[in-house]
């Protein structure tokens, strides 16, 4: 038995989702795909699929007969559009998984702390760097406490559509407050760097993570065990993750630091990742879309699940 659902936007990430689930999801079905341009792409393939389609936004898909089969709605549009599209859908008793940075509902990274929200109606997906990022703050804080931790992301300028050039300020305060809330560090930092650079190059994530108390005291291989059992983790959904080299450790001598507004002695750990998309719509540099679709695609399987098993 399989669950219907439906995608609210025509883009580049609904249509890459709308791919995932047709071919690689055994428990959700695609019931309809929602625009607002009636010649986009994502609507075109999504007819040739089979897949019932409005141009009319979150209205029209009320208004479809189809919409009586659909129990989870995914998200794919703007942090602005979001709002009116989650109270109308969830109004309606769906569920909403979104994919912008709206963040109404709790932050989600399906690897770290997905069972602590399977009651949730509405489900964020951070951004793309947070899904990156966010289990490495996460496998480095499980092993010693992280005072401070930041992420660069940088991702090629032409995977950054015009939903993601225009949120770029949701995306560093969302991703900030991710790395706090779910990855555990006591503060923490966000930026994204649209690379220009052609041919495209492929997502790249740096995570710096201030670990404070003597270096030497430090568990160097259990941190090193911890971001390699995670980075497996995400590998299960998300096939293109995994570092770029090993863990660095670097001793920092009650030095200054600005974000915690005083001196720190500790330790740097240094984390360097690479992300490249599976290919199923968009291209292999894509890979912070293609991290965002396939954490949403898990995310969803896994609430539809509790739900079935609640059920049973």
């Amino acid at each position: 038995m399989t669950v219907g659902i439906a995608i609210i936007g025509s883009g580049n990430i609904g249509t890459d989702l709308l791919i995932k689930v047709k071919r690689l999801s055994t428990t959700l079905r695609v019931v309809a795909m929602v625009g607002i341009d009636e010649h986009s792409d994502g609507l075109a393939r999504a007819r040739r699929l089979g897949v019932a389609t409005t141009h009319e936004g979150v209205d029209g898909l009320l208004a479809m007969p189809e919409f009586a089969d659909v129990e989870l709605v995914f998200d794919a549009t703007s942090a602005g559009a979001h709002t009116r599209n989650d109270a109308l859908v969830r109004d309606a008793g769906r569920l909403m998984v979104d994919l912008t940075p709206a963040a109404i509902g709790p932050y989600v990274v399906p690897v770290v702390n997905i069972d602590a929200h399977l009651d949730a109606t509405n489900v964020n997906m951070v951004t793309c760097g947070g899904q990156a990022t966010v289990p490495m703050v996460a496998a480095v804080s499980r092993v010693a406490p992280v005072a401070y931790a930041e992420i660069v992301a940088s991702i090629a300028s032409k995977s950054a559509g015009p939903g993601t050039r225009a949120n770029i300020d949701e995306f560093t305060q969302t991703t900030a407050r991710a790395i706090e809330q779910i990855g555990g560090a006591g503060r923490g930092k966000a930026i994204i760097v649209l690379n220009p650079a052609d041919p495209p190059l492929i997502m790249r994530d740096t995570v710096f993570c201030l670990v404070e108390g003597d270096p030497d005291a430090l568990d160097r291989e259990a941190i090193r065990a911890s971001v390699d059992e995670i980075v497996a983790e995400v590998q299960e959904y998300v096939g293109g993750y995994r570092l770029k080299q090993q863990v660095q450790f670097d001793a920092v001598d009650e030095a200054y630091v600005p974000a915690l507004d005083r001196a720190f002695r500790g330790t740097r750990v240094t984390v360097l990742l690479e992300v490249t998309g599976a290919g199923h719509y968009l291209p292999e540099y894509a890979g912070n879309l293609d991290i965002m679709t396939s954490a949403a695609l898990r995310t969803a399987e896994r609430l539809v699940a509790a739900r079935t098993e609640v059920l049973a």
